[in-house]
């Protein structure tokens, strides 16, 4: 159909080729509203007459209920919708619905519709896997358990501190998307093919039919510019390798050599032929999905790096690295929530891992500085002291006076107040002591997760608004579209 200056139809492989329309059933949609708002304007801006503008969208309301076949001569879902309005409408009508406007304005608006949605889609459940990360919290705020570094106990924690570590690290995700989402939520419609048109349309009120908040105003920008997928696809990479971290920690956890955690069954797998096996799959599929969608990320941006302005047809190659990535990022957070909602927390193996390590060593060379004594010199001490008791198997707390009096060389301080202060320090006090904000120190334990759930309604209300005001917009075009079916007679 839009091959008007060019001989014969395509042969079937290099249609094959160029053709989108397997890739395109996701925006089929998106393009049917884009239309409907389109001709709305035409006809209330007297570019078509009514009759016409009615014929178009009682063709268009058909389409919309139909399975629109990806077997097709067409080369995208555009073609493909507005073939079948003319064959419906009749070429008098349905000829003009493409009147000021061009493919390349049509897959820019049908792209940022379906990201527009896909976005909302992602803070709701988000705040969803943040809110039960906080409630876990909340449920092991008394639970005490080592903090590592290197994969090493460095200090003694709460699990609630480790889980609302997740929650502000997503919270951030959630804002990335948040922030996004004013960039993407601007209408390219009536930009045309790169350079505008001749005919006064009014891009103003596409835009507030469609319930786009405002333009991308220049032709050329609109039409050309993809850096808000390539932001979506950059914002969905880091939500998934922050996923993928946590994926890791728990993996790890589970093992039967921490059995920190216990995953429910129903996230789980067995060996074909190892029966004791309790294989945690669903995690190990979220750190292979993050690869994936780094990818997807990789793909996007080599295709942008090397393209002159105006439209090239290896922007249509974008679009198969945006559809997947919102699937993974729905179906993970889905999944991370369930899987959070049903986690077994073992308090006791907790216990012994700190019991069994030397996690208080920092605390301990504290109580040595509120004495006085320069923080480097209390690590050094502490340091002989872990050595000893490193060498001998002993706890801190089981080394007898003489072992204490044996690392003090400069009198800085009494052996048996070392003793005594050795004797006193306890995972217990440790938190009780910890007192620097954001600490993992009981006390800020539950400001913080008030902080936090104060935070998730905040998100939670303004991503229902920006929801409720696309679905009030395309209510309100439905409406005025349904209205001139209903008179066309």
């Amino acid at each position: 159909m839009y091959r008007s200056r060019l001989d014969g139809k395509l042969d079937d492989i290099t249609l094959e080729f160029l053709s989108s329309i397997s890739d395109d059933s996701v925006i089929a949609q998106y393009d049917i509203l884009g239309s409907q708002a389109h001709t709305l304007m035409l006809f209330e801006n007297k570019i078509i007459s009514k009759q016409e503008a009615a014929k178009i969208l009682h063709a268009l309301e058909k389409i919309k209920k139909e399975n629109i076949s990806e077997k097709s001569d067409a080369e995208d879902i555009h073609e493909l919708i507005e073939s079948l309005v003319i064959k419906k409408a009749g070429k008098d009508a349905g000829g003009k619905m493409h009147t000021a406007r061009s493919r390349n304005d049509q897959v820019a608006l049908d792209i940022r519709m379906k990201i527009r949605d896909d976005i909302n889609t992602v803070c709701f459940c988000l705040n969803q896997t943040i809110e039960t990360l906080i409630d876990l919290a909340a449920k092991n705020e008394h639970v005490i358990m080592p903090l590592y570094t290197h994969m090493q106990q460095a200090q003694v924690g709460l699990f609630s501190h480790f889980l609302l570590a997740y929650a502000d690290a997503l919270f951030r995700d959630l804002d990335r998307f948040y922030v996004a989402y004013g960039r993407v939520n601007e209408s390219p419609l009536g930009a045309g093919p790169v350079g505008g048109t001749s005919i006064p349309i009014d891009r103003q009120h596409t835009a507030k039919l469609l319930g786009f908040k405002g333009l991308i105003e220049n032709s050329i920008d609109a039409t050309t510019s993809r850096d808000f997928v390539a932001e979506y696809l950059g914002n969905a990479s880091i939500l998934m390798t922050n996923l993928s971290r946590m994926a890791e920690d728990f993996i790890i956890w589970s093992t039967s050599e921490f059995s920190f955690i216990e995953l429910a069954d129903k996230f789980t797998s067995t060996s074909s032929v190892m029966p004791q096996k309790k294989n945690p799959d669903v995690l190990e599929l979220i750190r292979g999905k993050t690869s994936q969608v780094i990818g997807y990320q990789m793909a996007v941006l080599s295709n942008l790096k090397g393209l002159p302005s105006g439209y090239n047809r290896d922007l249509q190659q974008i679009k198969v690295s945006i559809w997947p990535t919102s699937k993974i990022l729905v179906s993970s957070l889905l999944v991370v929530n369930s899987l959070l909602k049903t986690m077994k927390v073992n308090e006791k193996k907790l216990r012994q891992a700190i019991d069994g390590g030397y996690s208080i060593s920092l605390d301990i060379a504290e109580a040595l500085v509120r004495k006085g004594i320069p923080f480097r010199n209390a690590h050094k001490i502490v340091g002989n002291l872990v050595q000893i008791a490193s060498n001998s198997k002993k706890s801190l707390l089981a080394l007898s006076a003489d072992a204490v009096k044996s690392v003090i060389h400069n009198n800085e301080i009494d052996a048996k107040e070392l003793h005594k202060i050795i004797q006193s320090v306890t995972p217990e006090s440790s938190l009780e002591t910890r007192k620097s904000q954001g600490s993992s120190g009981k006390h800020e334990q539950q400001r913080m997760i008030d902080n936090r759930k104060r935070k998730v309604q905040a998100y939670m209300g303004g991503t229902n608004k920006r929801t409720n005001e696309v679905r009030s917009a395309l209510e309100v075009l439905n409406h005025n579209v349904m209205l001139l079916i209903k008179n066309m007679n």
